[in-house]
């Protein structure tokens, strides 16, 4: 299986290169950052993952680019893939998602993901100004434009948000860029098998398995081949090999964890009893474990 840490609300910025190189040297196939363009401080939307609808995060923690920080962790590690989970890409125009990719991909040889949703914080689109009912549709149209701007030829776009007409954009990824979608919903579900990949919600071994063969039927109405589609998922019980052999039986190979952070879904503790996680020992620390544990703990 393939292994993803998440960089998800570390507020330590100063801290990210280390961590990243540390996920490199202990066997992670990838790292993931997240993204919030502004962040309202007074919210009515309910957070769609916690059963009481709050997040878990300080409304003040920092949100970096996330495509300027996976740059800068691509051109400080050697081999391990970068992918936002997720990326707001419906709060920005295609031109904006296209560019800030290509670029991360330039700086990190070919190693980064797309990965996006439509969201759940209606605020933050009235505070842009986008339509948040519509953002689904939004989304859809902006990934369509990038995969044509990511092929670095000349290319016209005719749609209900976006309209141009021979425009080139240089320079081009490194390769061809995977579009991972995240969210729980129908329409994000159905996104994700139309694209290459989706990055799950935490969820028992069985409801990821319900998940994952949903979406490659639905792979298979669209007339989109099995192979090559990616669900990474993240679980609310321990990953033990039986679990892993089930999900790979689904179709299931990769798996995010943020060993690092106490969560609402907390499954397996690898940081020890009241120790400080804002401290890099403390993360590279419980990275280890998880490393020790599950990555080659599971072979």
């Amino acid at each position: 299986m393939r292994f993803w840490l998440s960089m998800m609300a570390v507020p330590e910025i100063d801290q990210l290169i280390a961590l990243a190189q540390h996920a490199e040297s202990c066997g992670f196939y990838g790292v993931t950052y997240a993204d919030h363009l502004v962040m309202p401080t007074k919210i009515d939307s309910k957070y769609p993952y916690t059963a009481d609808g709050e997040i878990f995060w300080p409304l003040d923690a920092p949100w970096p680019d996330p495509w300027i920080a996976l740059s800068v962790l691509g051109s400080h590690t050697k081999t391990i893939k970068l992918i936002t989970n997720i990326y707001l890409a419906a709060l920005r125009d295609p031109f904006t998602v296209a560019r800030m990719v290509s670029t991360a991909s330039e700086f990190s040889n070919g190693r980064v993901l797309c990965g996006v949703s439509a969201g759940w914080l209606a605020e933050e689109y009235d505070a842009v100004h986008i339509d948040f009912a519509s953002r689904g549709r939004r989304l859809d149209e902006i990934i369509a434009c990038a995969r044509k701007l990511w092929t670095g030829d000349i290319v016209s776009h005719k749609g209900e948000f976006f309209n141009f007409d021979s425009v080139i954009m240089r320079p081009a990824p490194k390769g061809p860029v995977e579009v991972w979608v995240g969210g729980g919903s129908p329409p994000a579900l159905r996104r994700a098998a139309a694209n290459d990949g989706w990055l799950g919600l935490p969820m028992t071994v069985e409801q990821n398995v319900g998940v994952a063969q949903t979406m490659y039927k639905t792979r298979g109405d669209l007339g989109l081949p099995q192979a090559g589609f990616s669900p990474c998922v993240s679980l609310i019980e321990p990953l033990t090999k039986q679990a892993a052999e089930t999900l790979k039986a689904a179709g299931v190979n990769d798996i995010m964890s943020i060993p690092y952070m106490p969560t609402p879904w907390e499954n397996e503790g690898f940081v020890p009893v009241n120790a400080d996680i804002s401290k890099l020992s403390v993360k590279k620390d419980a990275v280890s474990r998880y490393a020790e544990r599950v990555i080659h703990g599971l072979k």
